[in-house]
């Protein structure tokens, strides 16, 4: 079979009709550029370039040739450019994880800064729970997390990107609408929607250290685990939510929302993690998109 070098020959010539300038043009010799092309032409068993002392011309099968053989030198040019960028990060696949609340606004946010600036990076994103996706970091099936704290596995790496405010979601006719600012003290007795211990589990833990140190005891009449599952049932009049300020962009109607005074001011985290030693090399320039994108 034939092999590059000899197609690089076989185009120059083809294209210079002129032995000496397509030597000049590869920095070769005119002899061994020759030689190539002979050696194409037996190869394929055909003659591809009709030579006297005079010119040099195509025959019909190197015309034909000619339109492969450019195809081929792209297709390696082309394979050979997208390895150097994935060498360099500059090209490849990310997996990202994140969680539900995570998707109202800092996921948008990510994947357009990504589209802008990394656009040879193709982005997978996986809405998993914190649990599930520190199992698929152990594994490798996603290369970043957007995770709940705390985050304590020695073979990861994290870093704070987020920290947000509580927020009172109120359904129509509340009459804690009056307030512009509430306190934990507010939901004593009343009933209020709750998170699941399992599957929600970090917002859960929160709240009933929120309400234990202010001495209140909400009545909690469901719990469920995503937070557009709890909007829909503030909106429907079942109760109050409490929820971190990232679900106000879902602007859902009939349900106003409310600062509550906690401490410290903004109790909700997010944690970026990813696995020490992924050999991925279009993590670190995605890692950075990321930091920027949210600091």
């Amino acid at each position: 079979m034939f092999d590059l070098s000899q197609l690089r020959c076989f185009v120059a010539a083809a294209e210079e009709l002129h032995f000496g300038r397509a030597a000049q043009r590869l920095n070769m010799t005119q002899s061994p550029l020759s030689r190539q092309i002979q050696l194409l032409e037996r190869i394929l068993d055909v003659m591809l370039l009709e030579r006297t002392s005079r010119q040099v011309r195509l025959t019909p099968a190197g015309s034909a040739f000619l339109i492969e053989a450019r195809r081929i030198l792209r297709l390696a040019e082309s394979a050979a450019l997208s390895a150097r960028r994935v060498a360099r990060g500059d090209a490849g696949r990310v997996v990202i994880g994140f969680t539900a609340v995570s998707g109202y606004d800092l996921m948008p946010r990510i994947v357009a800064q990504a589209i802008a600036r990394l656009p040879n990076i193709a982005l997978e994103l996986r809405e998993m729970v914190t649990s599930e996706q520190v199992d698929a970091l152990v594994t490798g099936l996603i290369d970043v997390a957007f995770v709940r704290p705390p985050i304590d596995r020695h073979e990861f790496e994290s870093v704070c990107v987020l920290r947000e405010p509580l927020i009172a979601a109120l359904p129509a006719g509340d009459p804690r609408q009056a307030r512009g600012v509430l306190v934990p003290a507010d939901f004593d007795g009343l009933p209020l929607i709750m998170y699941a211990r399992q599957g929600a589990g970090y917002f859960h833990e929160m709240l009933l250290k929120l309400f234990a140190d202010a001495g209140a005891e909400p009545d909690y009449v469901q719990h469920v685990t995503q937070i557009h599952s709890m909007l829909g049932l503030v909106r429907a009049g079942l109760a109050a939510a409490i929820v971190p300020q990232a679900a106000t962009s879902l602007h859902m109607t009939d349900v106003q929302f409310r600062t509550i005074q906690t401490e410290p001011e903004n109790p909700v985290e997010l944690v970026m993690a990813w696995r020490r030693g992924n050999s991925n090399p279009a993590l670190a320039p995605m890692r950075q998109l990321c930091l920027d994108t949210l600091g």
